[in-house]
């Protein structure tokens, strides 16, 4: 598989995960305009995925301006930060960039030789995480586990490994036998599309099943687990994730199934501090009505697409990250991580 995302010849390039699983394409990016506009049409998509492309479309856009920098890194930044308002781990890699640039913008060194360097120090720090999220989380499923996810949380939407697939991972190379129950995920199809494909790769036992059918399973009994990722988690332990979490969290409390989710504390935003106050992103209305072009509905049916929903922490079992494993209120659980 290609990486997700690479730096390579000051060019960003990016699998374009809109053409999964028929086709591995690289998409190259020469400008930051390009990157965030490949955010945006989600060539590249998940929260920690997000937020490294959007730091190494700084550093494309520092190595583009030359002098220019200081008149034209407003813009950078700003073009960047208006693609998706949800996945908190863009606004993170943005402002963490952001410093990194006030320290060194007037220290004489070469600026776009370390805004490259601390692109390329995100995208290694991200499979590290993952790896030791990972690792933490494996420990809460058991050996035979069915394994219900939702959307892709896998090495597609980080860095690499992944969160909720990470876990998933971790607890295989452990040597449990772990077979997963994978929701299409509708309108995009990201768990049908993506993460089918890469559990498949890993050799991962994994069955798809349309959205609807989780709550038949739960009640049938097959389901041992849930675990799925995150785009921003407030400081109450609120999650937000892709469209459809919700009901699947409600459905695994009512059967008595633990729900995890599985993110990097770089997706806690402690400014945040119940799940109201997270800004949902809506998307194009085609996205329901057709598919790869190929239209499912009429194309004047009025559409509602909210491309994320919010789940009430006290749905969560518990919220695995490379810290820790948190149960119950989160600031309560990772205070001293939130400022430190």
């Amino acid at each position: 598989m290609h990486p997700v995302i690479e730096w390579k010849d000051n060019q960003v390039l990016m699998l374009d995960q809109r053409l999964l699983p028929l086709e591995e394409k690289l998409v190259v990016h020469r400008h930051y305009s390009e990157v965030a506009d490949s955010i945006r049409r989600m060539v590249i998509r998940g929260a920690p995925a997000i937020g490294v492309a959007a730091a190494m479309g700084v550093a494309l856009g520092v190595v583009n301006a030359g002098r220019d920098v200081d008149s034209q890194f407003p813009r950078i930044i700003d073009t960047l930060t208006a693609t998706r308002p949800t996945a908190v781990n863009l606004f993170w890699a943005l402002e963490r960039m952001r410093k990194v640039f006030d320290a060194h913008r007037n220290s004489g060194d070469d600026l776009a030789a370390i805004m490259i360097r601390e692109a390329q120090a995100m995208d290694r720090e991200d499979v590290a995480t993952n790896r030791r999220l990972g690792a933490l989380g494996a420990h809460l499923l058991k050996d035979g586990d069915r394994v219900l996810t939702h959307c892709n949380a896998g090495a597609l939407a980080t860095a690499g490994y992944g969160t909720a697939l990470g876990v998933i991972r971790a607890a295989v190379e452990q040597g449990k036998q772990i077979s997963v129950w994978a929701d299409e995920t509708r309108p995009f199809l990201q768990g049908a599309r993506l993460t089918t494909w890469e559990l498949m790769r890993d050799g991962i036992a994994v069955t798809l099943i349309t959205d609807s059918m989780a709550g038949s399973l739960m009640r049938k009994g097959v389901i041992d687990a849930v675990i799925v990722g995150a785009d921003r988690i407030a400081r109450n332990g609120d999650v937000a994730n892709k469209i459809g979490t919700y009901s699947v969290a409600v459905l695994a409390r009512h059967h008595g199934i633990p729900f995890y989710v599985a993110a990097p504390m770089s997706t806690v935003d402690p400014q945040i501090s119940n799940g109201d106050e997270i800004p949902i992103e809506e998307r194009d209305p085609d996205e329901v009505r057709t598919f790869r072009q190929i239209r499912v509905a009429n194309t004047d049916v009025p559409v509602f697409n909210p491309a994320f929903d919010v789940t009430p922490h006290e749905l969560v079992s518990a919220i695995i990250t490379e810290k820790g494993v948190a149960r119950g209120d989160l600031y309560t659980a990772l205070g001293g991580w939130l400022t430190g």
